[in-house]
This record gives structure tokens, C-alpha cells and sequence, in this order.
């Protein structure tokens, strides 16, 4: 049996990216052994998707540990095949360690190497489409997510999601809290409830949004990323930043509105809906000049 190793380390976001990449290298090798090489954070969801035997954990040698690196580089060559789908650096250089020219990536002397000149102008998923067209897989299925729809805490519907955090080392990429507060009224007077999510040290985001709209939820550090996915996906819609929760909403077919900044670009790395008008994104060099009525309006 051919053993496959596929490479997405990455923020949730770029994982979530690489959904329809992974459903098509599952089809691709359907009878083969196919195993993940990911971060800590997202290995619990990884187990509980349908496209991968077994998920390894990156610990990150240090490349003076030479034992811990030799170990990767153990793992790294007792594979048939790699796709490398974070084609960063970092994972560039598990190529030259692994010394092994069956991989598909952007390191020279790669047997399929991704050598696109137009690679870093492109969209991520059509980058990804690109690299696999490269590797001899022609297509990307819409891949099933009934796995990831069913779990978390059932809430009184109808309800919208509110994603108010961002990586806290990009405070750009961060819409004023006080606005998603008034949104929050403005939502609960609709009829919709607000429902906070983020991580735990987003804690305080969604305390200034209740302080003002006391009847939204907050779930900020109370589900795992599974439960989150059931979460967001009996949502009615979803308002965020740019930042990994909204990736999963878009996935999950539900109405978003995101928001971006100067800070990144969403022709790169905006989140992709399942139909067309699913995803809105709002473009504003600074988040802080963007006023609720734009996006309240988008929620009609």
C-alpha cells in the first residue's frame, strides 16, 4: 500500500483552506494510506475529519536538536509521496531534509514542484488548485462537512454569529468591539440572537459587547473547534474579522459578512462560500472609518 503524507500546518483559516484539497487527495488515493503533518491546535480536528488514517503532531525541532530532527526527518522519508500544501519556509526546508524528490511543494527538485510564476498573486484555493494540477490531480470536490455540522451547543434559533477577536499581534485586522456591540442590538432587535465566539483571551471582546446587548451569548473559549463548526453552521449568518472562525462559517454554507482591512487582502485570502452572494466582504483601509450601517445592511 502507497503511504501518503500530506503537509498544512498553518492558522485555522489556511486550514480550512485546504478542505477541498484534502477531500481531493483522499479521492485521489482512495486505496492508499493517507496520514496529516499539522500543528497541535488543529490535530483534534483533523482526527474527526474523514480524510486522514493517522495525524501527526509538528513539534517544530529546533534544528540544533539533532535528534528531534532526525526523528522528522525518519518520519518525513517513510512516505511514498508528500504534499506539501503550506509550501512556507519552514516546510520547504522539511524537503531538503527528507531528501526525497517524490513530493509535491515549491522546492527545487521537487518531482512536482509548484513552480507557478503567478503563485504568490493567486488566491488560495487557486493557488492550491494549481499546485495539485501539478501533482496529476485534476479537480477539487466539494468536500461533505457533515462531520463538522453536528456538534457544540444546540441555541435557541434564530441567531447570528458575532466574531469580534483577530490574531492580537494584528490589532488592524480588528473592528472597533463597541461597533459589534451596537450591531449586537440591532440584531436582537431583528429578532436574531447574538452569539459570541473566539477564543479564551477574547473574553473581554464579547463582556463589552453584553455590557451593552446583555442578551447575547457568549461562547468565547467554550467550544472546541468542533463544537464551534455545529455552532456556526445553525447559524443564520455570521459577522467577523478576518480570521479563521469565519473560514469555518463560509465552509459551512452559512450567509457571512467579513471584514478586512488594509491589513490583509482578501483577493489572497478571503473566505470562500459555497454559492455565489454567500460570502460579502466589506474592504475599508481602516476598520475604525467603517460604521455599523454598512454592516447592518448587509444582514437584510
Amino acid at each position: 500500500m502507497v503511504r501518503i503524507l500530506v503537509i498544512r500546518l498553518g492558522a485555522l483559516g489556511d486550514f480550512i483552506q485546504s478542505f477541498a484539497p484534502f477531500a481531493a487527495i483522499r479521492a485521489h488515493h482512495a486505496h492508499d494510506t493517507v496520514d496529516l503533518l499539522t500543528q497541535a491546535p488543529l490535530a483534534d480536528l483533523a482526527r474527526h475529519a474523514p480524510w486522514f488514517d493517522h495525524v501527526h503532531v509538528d513539534r517544530r525541532p529546533p534544528w540544533h536538536d539533532l535528534r528531534a530532527v532526525m526523528a522528522l526527518r525518519r518520519l518525513l522519508r517513510s512516505y511514498d509521496f508528500i504534499y506539501d500544501l503550506q509550501t512556507s519556509g519552514r516546510s520547504t526546508r522539511y524537503f531538503h531534509l527528507s531528501g526525497m524528490k517524490a513530493w509535491s511543494g515549491i522546492g527545487r527538485g521537487a518531482q512536482a514542484v509548484h513552480d507557478n510564476p503567478q503563485r504568490r498573486v493567486m488566491h488560495t484555493r487557486a493557488r492550491q488548485r494549481d499546485q495539485l494540477r501539478h501533482a496529476g490531480i485534476d479537480s477539487l470536490p466539494v468536500p461533505d462537512l457533515s462531520w463538522l455540522a453536528r456538534g457544540g451547543p444546540v441555541l435557541p434559533a434564530p441567531y447570528g454569529v458575532l466574531v469580534p477577536g483577530a490574531a492580537v499581534h494584528r490589532p488592524a485586522k480588528r473592528w472597533p468591539v463597541e461597533r459589534y456591540a451596537a450591531l449586537a442590538l440591532r440584531m436582537h432587535a431583528r429578532g436574531l440572537l447574538p452569539v459570541i465566539v473566539g477564543g479564551r483571551g477574547e473574553g473581554g471582546l464579547a463582556a463589552t459587547i453584553r455590557d451593552t446587548c446583555p442578551d447575547a451569548v457568549d461562547l468565547t473559549g467554550r467550544t472546541s473547534l468542533l463544537e464551534l463548526g455545529g455552532v456556526m453552521a445553525r447559524a443564520a449568518c455570521a459577522v467577523g474579522n478576518d480570521t479563521g472562525p469565519m473560514h469555518l462559517a463560509a465552509a459551512l454554507s452559512v450567509p457571512c459578512t467579513v471584514l478586512f482591512s488594509a491589513d490583509s487582502n482578501p483577493a489572497l485570502t478571503a473566505p470562500v462560500g459555497r454559492h455565489a452572494g454567500q460570502v460579502r466582504v466589506i474592504y475599508v483601509r481602516d476598520l475604525a472609518t467603517l460604521r455599523v450601517d454598512r454592516v447592518a445592511a448587509t444582514l437584510a
